[in-house]
């Protein structure tokens, strides 16, 4: 969907995307970016969640350190737009009002009475181009959100946005100084690299956790709204993704190896082995490498619940997934054990692993498919598809895909202790040896 994000703004008159994500996620983006042809992105690294307005205000200034003037264009990448010729042209209509000074947001012309949604509600006209914002209101009941779609003034509120660097700013400083003191902190504090711009922890705490709809939109007199109908939907929950999927004649989204009968209006997503449905309904069946979810789909939403309770007993599925991604590639925690664990190492063409040693393991590598240099202590070797090498305990070793394809390696590791601590970087590429 992040890619689906960025495609969908070719035509248009783009610098190179500023993308604000996860620390956690940060291969996964590079890779990402990496497979959609843009290599001049810029990634900022949030050491945890604080909602949207940190992350557009450090975004804001990032660009307007180089012209206040510039358009920020924000966001998110969850969306489906299915029409983005209609998306384009209301970016057009957006840029109008954004050079004038207006913040503009962008309106969702509601096909149905939707209570999961904020909503906006629309004042005098703005041109030809959109309307001011008469108000922000939030989730209404059924009944309120029948009466708004009814009344043809109220959209839904995307979180799509429009305006000026500097004139974000400027709202920033007359409606919430504090925030915009805390993330010229930030700003000031940045610990770049070649790939990534990360925020510190602590600098990053001093802000506070609230939308930009709450710190600016809803205060300043500047807000505009562009209608936008695009066949969107906020792809925020396994319902929505259902929602918006191409379905069977009974109403199933079924994708991966699925094998169903007599099932109605289910979602069935099978990633890695088969899954097998009998006279299910209005369900949602999600299998990963790291677990297996069934839930309703009118109450997936809860699956918070179910992250609440893995923190709470300390479970690692909390917080990290089977597959990991470093700068270099992923690797796939295929199986473990007392004293052993297996690893599927992919590395993308021209990557290579830090130089690197290990106190308490020894490793196995076996080439799948690419060609593998090697360096074990001082010796240099070409590996190729089914050859293999052994790594000692202690050794000095690397891993670099020298070829034009990627190297796909099974490490199987054997020791008394497996842990991700246990790898001692003595050179990096990619900036994660210790000072």
């Amino acid at each position: 969907m992040l890619q689906q994000t960025l495609a969908r703004l070719d035509g248009l008159d783009c610098a190179a995307p500023l993308l604000v994500a996860n620390d956690s996620h940060r291969f996964l983006i590079a890779e990402q970016l990496r497979d959609s042809g843009v290599e001049d992105g810029r990634i900022v690294l949030e050491p945890f969640g604080r909602n949207t307005a940190p992350a557009i205000a450090i975004a804001a200034l990032l660009t307007a350190a180089n012209d206040p003037d510039q358009l920020l264009l924000v966001l998110a990448a969850d969306h489906v737009i299915e029409d983005v010729a209609a998306f384009q042209s209301a970016v057009g209509k957006a840029a109008d009002l954004a050079k004038d000074g207006r913040l503009v947001t962008f309106g969702i012309v509601p096909d149905a009475p939707e209570t999961g949604y904020g909503y906006i509600r629309r004042g005098n006209a703005s041109g030809e181009q959109g309307y001011d914002v008469a108000e922000f209101v939030e989730k209404p009941d059924l009944e309120t959100a029948q009466d708004y779609v009814a009344s043809g003034e109220f959209y839904w509120n995307s979180g799509m946005f429009m305006f000026k660097a500097g004139a974000v700013l400027a709202e920033l400083e007359q409606h919430a100084p504090a925030l915009l003191a805390a993330c010229q902190n930030v700003v000031a504090n940045l610990q770049s690299d070649p790939d990534f711009d990360r925020i510190p922890d602590e600098v990053f705490e001093q802000c506070a956790d609230i939308s930009v709809d709450y710190a600016v939109m809803e205060h300043t007199e500047l807000a505009s709204v562009v209608p936008l109908s695009v066949g969107w939907n906020d792809v925020g929950s396994w319902s929505a993704l259902w929602q918006v999927s191409e379905k069977d004649a009974r109403g199933n989204c079924l994708r991966g190896d699925v094998i169903d009968e007599g099932s109605k209006n289910c979602l069935v997503t099978a990633e890695h082995r088969l899954v097998a449905t009998v006279g299910l309904e209005d369900l949602v069946v999600v299998e990963t490498k790291d677990a297996v979810m069934v839930a309703h789909r009118d109450q997936v939403q809860d699956v918070k619940k179910v992250v609440t309770r893995l923190k709470k007993d300390a479970r690692s599925e909390a917080d990290s997934n089977r597959q990991v991604y470093r700068p270099w590639g992923h690797y796939d925690s295929v199986d473990g054990g007392e004293r052993y664990q297996v690893k599927r190492i992919s590395v993308v063409p021209g990557a290579k692993l830090s130089v690197q040693m290990h106190h308490h393991r020894a490793e196995h590598w076996i080439v799948v498919s690419g060609t593998a240099k090697v360096v074990c202590d001082g010796k240099e070797i070409l590996l190729t598809e089914n050859q293999s090498t052994y790594i000692p305990v202690g050794a000095v070793h690397s891993l670099e895909n020298p070829g034009k394809i990627p190297l796909e390696v099974i490490e199987v590791q054997s020791g008394a202790y497996l842990g991700e601590d246990d790898i001692v970087r003595l050179k990096d590429l990619y900036g994660r040896c210790p000072d």
